[in-house]
C-alpha cells in the first residue's frame, strides 16, 4: 500500500456510501490520532483501538443523524499525496467550507486542525478535507 491514509479516508468513505454503522480500518499512530481528531470534532460517533499483536486496528462508529439517517461527513478529500505533498505556512492554510469543515494538518506538534494550527501560529503539511 503506497497511500494508507488515502486507503484510511476511503475505507470511511465506502462504508458511509453503504450505510454502515461500524467499519475496521489497519491501524498506525497517524490513523490513531485522525479518529481522535475526528471524535473530538463531532464527525464519527465512536472509536476503538484493538491491538491484536502486529498491526491492530481501528474500529470506527460512524454517525448518522437520527431522523434523516445523513451521515456527519458528508465529503473526504485526500489533499496531500506521497506523488505530490501540499505544504502550507500558516497564512496559507486553506478554510474549507468558510469555516465548516476541517482540514487536519500535520505539524511539528503533531496532527490538528487548521483552526489550530492558526491559533497556535503554525504551518504543515495538510493531510485532508473533512466537512
Amino acid at each position: 500500500m503506497t497511500d494508507p491514509i488515502a486507503d484510511y479516508l476511503t475505507r470511511i468513505r465506502n462504508g458511509i456510501m453503504a450505510g454502515h454503522r461500524i467499519v475496521e480500518v489497519p491501524a498506525s499512530n497517524l490513523k490513531k490520532e485522525i479518529t481522535k481528531l475526528l471524535h473530538d470534532k463531532g464527525y464519527i460517533l465512536n472509536y476503538k483501538f484493538i491491538d491484536d499483536g502486529v498491526q491492530g486496528s481501528i474500529k470506527i462508529a460512524l454517525k448518522y443523524h437520527p431522523q434523516t439517517k445523513h451521515p456527519a461527513i458528508k465529503k473526504l478529500k485526500r489533499v496531500s499525496r506521497p506523488g505530490l505533498r501540499q505544504y502550507a505556512n500558516v497564512n496559507e492554510i486553506p478554510r474549507v467550507l468558510n469555516g465548516l469543515g476541517i482540514a487536519i494538518v500535520s505539524t511539528s506538534q503533531g496532527i490538528m486542525t487548521d483552526k489550530e494550527a492558526r491559533e497556535r501560529n503554525i504551518g504543515g503539511e495538510v493531510l485532508c478535507y473533512i466537512y
